[in-house]
């Protein structure tokens, strides 16, 4: 079974997307809530006629489908496909997409995980990468040659919090026949839908803020039709014979549990958005604190792009402290803000890049700089998270606590460093 294409229904408000789409009430019994299709293969009613479209669980579950759905009103998309991780999801766009001389365009900040991938993985297929500011149009436009095949744009930026403008991106793209993939994990769909924009192709780690519970792994691809993406049709195609092939579907029960978050993601956005704000505006008054990177700061470079193409500014405040060993006590200093990788779960997270979500890329253009901190802001009450960045602030001030010994300074790269394509954010 291939991967279901959707129909985006008459337009209803966002939330009550997140409610329904794909979500109604199960045929046989009733049953409000879904049930888990826990199962491997499906009865056929003759030898090659499937009853409901499914066949067997590598190439679909009803738990899946219902996923797909929901994602697709909600991005207002004609197909998707939920598998299981974001870099499942990166990995599906690369290899179905990719040929040996083809170019693909990253961001001067981006998720580790993503350079890593294609440095380790495609390069040694004949796959070319490189990196580039693309907050600066002028510098794409430069950038593009007759091998671009892919730009990648996170935005908001994992964890710089670059923004980047979908709609003067894609038309670059466009016009030297290049696609443009957005990872958009960090706004959502709630936020930001670049589809709409010009995108042809969006990425979202479900495991994120759209499941947003720490308890599930996902990612999910999707496209739109011949008008949002002119080559619709041939990246569908490769998407879905990639995707029967490898077998990268979540599985049911995590697609059952991202299903659910869905239900409440617009108003944990909501709650993300409003404590995100307060807290980088909180952290502009610490002295502490060198910079305090938020899309919603009028200080942020990128705060117009953001107000036109987001309905909000997200969840994760980045922040550089004065010194190195001020962020390693910093980090090892909160006690409701847990110290962990990942984002966009219901608590805060708080994490170190360098010598975390980074650290495999240690030295590369796209290294990260040992004073820089990602906090993933939760929806507990504001005042407890301040105060808790509180107490953590002033204990790295009167030199209460040492950095853990874990979290080794010598693997970060140099946070001054300057030389052209090297991010000092990521």
């Amino acid at each position: 079974m291939s991967s279901p294409r959707f129909e985006p229904t008459t337009p209803a408000g966002i939330s009550t997307r997140s409610v329904h789409s794909g979500a109604m009430p199960e045929a046989r019994t009733g049953s409000v809530v879904a049930p888990i299709f826990q199962t491997s293969t499906f009865m056929m009613d003759t030898p090659g006629q499937t009853r409901a479209g499914f066949d067997y669980a590598r190439t679909g579950t009803p738990n899946r489908s219902d996923l797909e759905q929901a994602l697709c009103e909600l991005e207002r998309a004609t197909f998707a496909a939920a598998v299981n991780s974001g870099t499942s999801a990166e990995v599906a766009v690369f290899s179905a997409l990719l040929r040996p001389g083809d170019e693909v365009i990253l961001p001067r900040d981006v998720y580790g995980g993503t350079f890593r991938l294609l440095q380790n993985e495609y390069v040694r297929w004949g796959v070319a990468i490189r990196t580039v500011d693309l907050t600066d149009t002028e510098a794409l436009a430069a950038a593009i040659n007759e091998n671009t095949a892919i730009i990648w744009v996170e935005t908001p930026s994992n964890p710089g919090l670059d923004i980047i403008d979908i709609a003067e991106t894609a038309r670059l793209a466009h016009a030297s026949n290049a696609l443009l993939a957005v990872d958009s994990t960090f706004a959502t769909p709630i936020l930001q839908r670049p589809l709409e924009l010009g995108a042809d192709i969006v990425v979202h780690s479900t495991t994120k803020f759209i499941n947003g519970h720490s308890d599930v792994i996902g990612g999910a691809v999707l496209t739109g039709d011949g008008t949002s993406c002119p080559r619709a049709a041939e990246v569908v195609d490769r998407l879905e014979s990639h995707l029967a092939s490898v077998g990268l579907g979540i599985s049911p029960f995590d697609a059952w549990l991202t299903r659910r978050g869905i239900k409440t993601l617009p108003v944990r956005m909501k709650a993300h958005c409003e404590n995100a704000q307060a807290v980088a505006e909180w952290l502009e008054t610490r002295d502490e604190v060198a910079d305090v990177i938020y899309p919603g700061l009028p200080s942020h470079p990128g705060h117009k792009v953001a107000k036109r193409q987001m309905s909000g500014f997200g969840g994760v405040v980045s922040l550089r402290t004065d010194t190195e060993e001020r962020a390693l006590s910093l980090v090892a200093n909160t006690k409701l803000i847990t110290l962990a990788e990942s984002l966009g779960g219901v608590e805060s997270l708080i994490d170190h890049p360098a010598t975390m979500t980074h650290l495999s890329v240690a030295g590369s253009e796209v290294s990260v700089s040992g004073r820089f901190i990602r906090l993933s802001v939760g929806i507990e009450d504001i005042d407890d998270i301040l105060a808790d960045l509180a107490q953590a602030l002033d204990a790295t001030a009167e030199g209460r606590a040492e950095a853990p010994s874990d979290l080794d300074s010598s693997r970060i790269a140099d946070p001054d460093a300057s030389a052209v394509g090297v991010s000092v954010l990521a």
